[in-house]
């Protein structure tokens, strides 16, 4: 048991390419610009600020996936959909998808929270508002704030990121 744990924890480290979040090989240039070495470090400098970036959000969704933890993000993305919702009937639908994916007990994605936590959600969304699910996402963002952020950027992926945006912008200097 000890043995398979410690393989799943250096699984971060064993992505085998990261290019799936890049922009298409057609977008050369796009490229460039958008991960320059500069917005890539920017990513470091707050959590906000890597979610805020396409391809920074992109990066910490594979960097997440390859650590078995990618319901957290999803979750997160979701209630950022969700407060977008402007049709009561459309809210009411959201609230219990996203409730049964990941909220309920033994969900198919279920994020990591407390019951006290999960039952005033569930209160929350008898009667759902675009702001029901406020708490319960910024437990999950603080819970990837505190964990999967540090790791991320402490991360081989990020760290190779961080060359190969640096190798570009070397390239275009020159």
């Amino acid at each position: 048991m000890k043995t398979r744990l410690g393989c799943l924890s250096k699984k971060s480290d064993s992505y085998s390419d990261f290019s799936e979040f890049l922009p298409p090989a057609h977008e050369t240039t796009a490229r460039c610009l958008k991960l320059s070495t500069d917005e890539v470090v920017r990513w470091s400098e707050s959590f906000d600020r890597l979610l805020s970036h396409k391809y920074g959000l992109a990066a910490f969704r594979t960097f997440l996936k390859t650590e078995f933890s990618d319901e957290n993000i999803e979750f997160w993305m979701a209630c950022e959909e969700y407060k977008k919702v402007k049709s009561s009937t459309k809210l009411v639908s959201k609230a219990n998808k996203i409730f049964k994916e990941f909220i309920d007990v033994q969900a198919p994605r279920e994020v990591n929270i407390d019951c006290r936590t999960r039952e005033k959600t569930k209160q929350n969304l008898e009667d759902p508002s675009p702001t029901s699910l406020n708490d319960i996402q910024a437990k999950v963002y603080s819970l990837m704030e505190k964990d999967s952020y540090p790791r991320f950027l402490r991360s081989k992926m990020y760290q190779d990121i961080v060359k190969r945006a640096h190798a570009q912008s070397q390239r275009r200097s020159v």
